[in-house]
């Protein structure tokens, strides 16, 4: 796995040896940073479920300003720090060893611009931390990863990529 598009372009991102990791496809995050094109430059990035971090990774690649990752699996957040040393971002990154869920619950308005989430396929925590964004718009656009199959509620772009799909919300929809 590695970075696909801007500055990091081409650096390999070290992946824990745990089958409930599964890293955003490359040809996938590439897609989806290219959906959300001005959005990420500048902006203050939450990702979670971060895994490995290659979101928000991918992010600050493409001129994001700083990311907040959040995980709480021991082998994920092993690779994540790794990932964020390797590329030299300690100073723009902070890393919370934390569960999403609350975590996405406890936010306030606008407190980044810009939030990936991409929990495990199949879990319906993904439809809670969609709640809770149309509760309190913690992020001016949420970027959500999921199953093809897994119905979510209306008013963002969703795009198709094989069995995964992707979904858009902005601020103001809905």
């Amino acid at each position: 796995m590695r970075i696909v598009g801007g500055k990091f372009a081409g650096r390999d991102l070290t992946s824990p040896n745990d089958f409930r990791v599964r890293p955003t496809a490359e040809h996938v995050r590439a897609a989806l940073l290219d959906l959300l094109g001005d959005a990420v430059r500048d902006a203050r990035v939450l990702d979670l479920f971060a895994g490995t971090g290659a979101l928000g990774l991918e992010a600050i690649s493409r001129g994001a300003k700083s990311a907040d990752f959040v995980e709480f699996r021991p082998a994920s957040l092993h690779a994540l720090r790794a990932n964020v040393a390797a590329l030299r971002l300690r100073d723009r990154t902070r890393i919370f060893k934390r569960d999403a869920l609350p975590f996405a619950a406890a936010l306030d308005v606008d407190a980044y611009d810009l939030a990936f989430v991409d929990p495990p396929y199949g879990s319906r925590m993904l439809d809670r931390v969609i709640d809770h964004w149309f509760e309190r718009r913690f992020a001016r656009v949420l970027a959500v990863e999921h199953e093809r199959t897994h119905e979510l509620p209306a008013g963002g772009r969703r795009v198709v990529y094989d069995d995964t799909a992707v979904t858009i919300y902005r601020s103001g929809a809905r």
